[in-house]
């Protein structure tokens, strides 16, 4: 825990700074493919990612040492080989898992976050899923347990393959000549996040394009069929811990519904998007039908909203932060710290988009999170140890919740009265 928070500590500001070079270039260029608050969006939603990694909510039901020490028929010695064999394993472990998330209703819930942006750039490779907490990705590492490949390899090496799969979410890098049949490109992945209809569920690959071409998932990129982004249900919201759900929450309200005692317990694992009849004609969902003639989600975000919106993802990361880089301070003050901790970056992501959302609940949230914040203050008399480093901490910080909770009131009795103005009647 403690290891994987200091890697993220070098990781973080990297993907930040190309998230914002990435804007900056495109505006520069005039074509820019990123929106300020789906930005933001998709930033919050890595913070919550991390975060439930850092915190250790993902049980893995049989972890790959077991693996090696029971099923290995051989065992190897790390070497530049082991680690070639280890990235491969991983890479195919990972097309496969990628694929049955695309095709089987509930593991759809596990990965929806990531497609749920109607953008495509680098902001959005960090819509991660919070909602995978039983992980079943050891079970396709077992060719490389056969091998008797070390732990210590896997665990090296599948950080920097999640992480490579970063840089090629973008629009601003067209075809790569022959790349393009060895690696994930851009173009490759502009396909798989695409709704269109010839790009549904195509390009599974995370790093080797040739496990699509090898079982029949690829797709080239068009140039008479620009890719459309996002999902065909669409999220509807720039809160990413909802996102998360609502897919989940669907399946489990048709499972209640339907009078079909077999689809109550076989929806689950039908294709992707299935619904029992008789709910879906009762209970009609949007769902895109031409991808080139639809609204993108965009409610009404005034400059001070967006400022104000910045302002708080800042605090988040610089909270963040702080807790990766003293995991074993926070530890001391009692296991249970580190809980309250992680519930205070969940609340405040929540609250964040609630107000991004224009979701007049945005300032019940925000009391109760910086109650929260201003509780844990007043019980350690100290931010976990700040004051050791900066000892105005505690006194800023107090002052910090004081002024959210009065500028996120204010937002909502603005945003109030903008939605239910009455119109003007001109005699």
């Amino acid at each position: 825990m403690e290891k994987y928070g200091e890697i993220l500590l070098i990781a973080m500001p990297i993907f930040l700074l190309l998230v914002l070079f990435e804007k900056w270039y495109g505006w520069r260029k005039g074509r820019d493919t990123v929106r300020n608050m789906d930005m933001i969006s998709s930033l919050s939603s890595g913070v919550t990612n991390v975060t439930k990694d850092v915190l250790g909510l993902t049980f893995t039901i049989l972890a790959y040492s077991w693996f090696v020490n029971h099923i290995a028929l051989v065992h190897i010695k790390a070497s530049w080989l082991t680690y070639v064999i280890a990235f491969i394993a991983i890479d195919f472990a990972g097309y496969w898992l990628h694929r049955w998330s695309h095709h089987i209703n509930i593991f759809w819930n596990l990965h929806i976050i990531h497609h749920s942006s109607e953008e495509f750039n680098l902001a959005c490779a960090l819509r991660q899923s919070i909602s995978t907490i039983v992980n079943p990705f050891n079970f396709l590492l077992i060719p490389a347990a056969l091998l008797g490949v070390p732990t210590l390899v896997i665990a090296t090496v599948a950080p920097l393959q999640l992480f490579a799969q970063f840089w090629y979410h973008t629009q601003h890098i067209n075809k790569m000549g022959f790349l393009e049949k060895i690696i994930v490109t851009p173009s490759h992945h502009r396909v798989h996040h695409a709704i269109n209809k010839e790009y549904l569920d195509k390009n599974l690959s995370q790093i080797f394009i040739f496990w699509d071409k090898l079982f029949g998932t690829f797709q080239e990129e068009l140039k008479e069929t620009p890719p459309v982004y996002g999902i065909t249900r669409p999220a509807a919201t720039w809160n990413p811990i909802k996102i998360n759900f609502q897919h989940l929450w669907l399946l489990v309200k048709d499972a209640w519904r339907t009078k079909s005692w077999n689809d109550k317990f076989t929806l689950w694992f039908k294709p992707t998007g299935y619904r029992p009849a008789d709910v879906a004609e009762k209970y009609p969902v949007y769902k895109i039908e031409d991808v080139y003639s639809f609204n993108k989600y965009a409610p009404p975000a005034s400059r001070a909203l967006n400022v104000w919106s910045w302002v708080q993802l800042l605090m988040i990361l610089l909270s963040v932060s702080y807790l990766f880089g003293n995991i074993a301070l926070i530890n001391n003050l009692g296991s249970y710290w580190i809980f309250w901790y992680g519930a205070f970056i969940f609340l405040s992501v929540y609250s964040m988009t609630e107000l991004m959302d224009r979701n007049p609940f945005a300032i019940g949230w925000d009391i109760l999170r910086c109650g929260l914040g201003i509780g844990m203050l007043g019980w350690q008399n100290d931010w976990f140890g700040a004051s050791t480093y900066f000892s105005p901490a505690k006194y800023i910080l107090g002052v910090y919740f004081i002024i959210s909770v009065f500028v996120t009131g204010w937002f909502v009795y603005k945003h109030y009265n903008e939605d239910h103005r009455s119109p003007i009647l001109i005699s």
